[in-house]
């Protein structure tokens, strides 16, 4: 009976706080539901979150890419960029967002790698690919959502859509 004794205040230890702790976090799915609210757009695939640091934390979509908006030094300004930035700073801009993960969570610039969700449900990274505001751009082993982005793809530049147009003075 000595021996149970850690294990048992353990538990109860556990059974006491987790309804403190654990609830706010989970979902009854067990899914992770926490929002962050958009505190910047870089461009039309990077953004920062206020995740409680004092930073903040940046992401980066995962499974498209969106032309640069202006030259950097290591990419030129794309066409549609600054359009492709507009559109995510009037999508996300002080919004809160869900962050889904894939196999990897960090890219090689140490930017978090994610599926992002408004509060409405928006799927993000599809979002942007279905109106023509970034192609998709497959890494893997983040290839979780691959084929719905190349679908999305196809049907927007079917359809002209954003940099797919014809007519880049068209809106």
């Amino acid at each position: 009976m000595p021996r149970l004794r850690p294990l048992l205040l353990g538990s109860l230890l556990l059974y006491t706080l987790c309804p403190v702790f654990c609830a706010t976090s989970f979902s009854i799915t067990g899914d992770a539901q926490v929002y962050y609210t958009v505190t910047r757009v870089v461009d039309g695939d990077t953004f920062w979150i206020d995740d409680g640091s004092e930073q903040g934390l940046k992401i980066r979509l995962i499974g498209v890419d969106a032309p640069e908006p202006r030259n950097n030094g290591k990419k030129m300004k794309g066409y549609f960029g600054t359009e492709s930035s507009d559109y995510m700073k009037r999508l996300l801009e002080g919004k809160k967002v869900r962050l889904e993960y894939d196999v990897s969570r960090y890219d090689q610039y140490g930017r978090t790698l994610a599926y992002v969700y408004l509060k409405d449900g928006t799927f993000v990274n599809a979002d942007l690919v279905k109106k023509g505001y970034a192609t998709v751009m497959t890494i893997p082993p983040n290839v979780k959502y691959a084929d719905t982005f190349v679908k999305l793809s196809q049907k927007a530049r079917g359809q002209g859509k954003g940099l797919w147009k014809e007519n880049p003075a068209e809106k």
